[in-house]
């Protein structure tokens, strides 16, 4: 994928997925159940963590460049998440609104705090946008999963999400405590990517789409990956997320390594 999506799309794009997941949480038969792929969470918690967190990122994007996350004072004092149903779906609604209103009014471009810093995304209210496009198309499918109809993520969304996950969540400077690997990822809609783990670090490089690669198996050329991880963009996003299992996507070369990537916090 040669270039991110445009920032009306994105904006789009994270409306879209969080109407879907209203219309999950309004159709579940109780805000008590448990969340399948967050089960340390009910339904009720679901929606609380998405609203709260769109409730900060409006208010860390509206706070402009900073060296530290902004404090928190537009939240302090206000009511906390209702629980009854109707009013939840209300307050959720009105989080997205300010997520999407604090983003159009700084464009892609302005500065934004952001925890990742040492990354390959940049620090700036465009990158914002993706990173809460995947948090709403990722909780949206644990809210559905909870109802028993999972539903792949939106082609757009989802190849951005590859991109955007890579970039952001593995990209970092802090050395990778094993052995140097590389581990490839590619999307069968089209689009490729390498993680290069290595004492310096973790960065991620776009390859060209596997049709237009030379055959050849995993490890057979040094510049083959030791693993590679193949599916649907939406598989790979929601295998990324740990929702789905990276069995059940095709795996070729080291399994080892998609464990140690697993278990690997960086900050540590």
């Amino acid at each position: 994928m040669a270039k991110t999506l445009e920032f009306p799309v994105l904006l789009r794009l994270i409306d879209e997925p969080s109407v879907a997941f209203r219309a999950a949480v309004a159709s579940a038969p109780s805000l008590e159940v448990q969340v399948p792929t967050c089960p340390e969470w009910t339904l009720l918690d679901l929606v609380q963590h998405l609203g709260k967190g769109h409730r900060r990122w409006a208010a860390t994007v509206a706070a402009g460049p900073a060296e530290a996350r902004p404090a928190e004072t537009a939240s302090e004092g206000a009511p906390a998440a209702p629980r009854e149903r109707e009013a939840l779906l209300a307050w959720s609604a009105e989080s997205t609104e300010q997520l999407l209103s604090a983003l159009r009014e700084s464009g892609p471009d302005r500065g934004c705090w952001t925890w990742w810093g040492g990354s390959q995304s940049p620090q700036t209210c465009g990158a914002v946008a993706r990173h809460q496009l995947q948090e709403a198309a990722v909780h949206t499918y644990d809210a559905q999963i909870t109802l028993g109809a999972p539903q792949p993520l939106p082609d757009e969304a989802a190849l951005d999400g590859v991109d955007e996950f890579l970039s952001t969540c593995c990209a970092t400077t802090d050395a990778w405590p094993h052995e140097p690997a590389a581990v490839d990822y590619h999307a069968t809609e089209g689009g490729s990517w390498r993680l290069s783990l290595s004492a310096d670090g973790a960065w991620i490089t776009r390859l060209p789409t596997p049709d237009t690669m030379p055959a050849t198996a995993v490890g057979e050329d040094p510049d083959t990956a030791d693993a590679s991880l193949r599916g649907t963009a939406s598989e790979l996003v929601l295998a990324l997320y740990g929702r789905i299992p990276v069995d059940s996507l095709k795996l070729d070369g080291d399994r080892r390594l998609f464990d140690l990537l697993l278990a690997w916090d960086p900050d540590e």
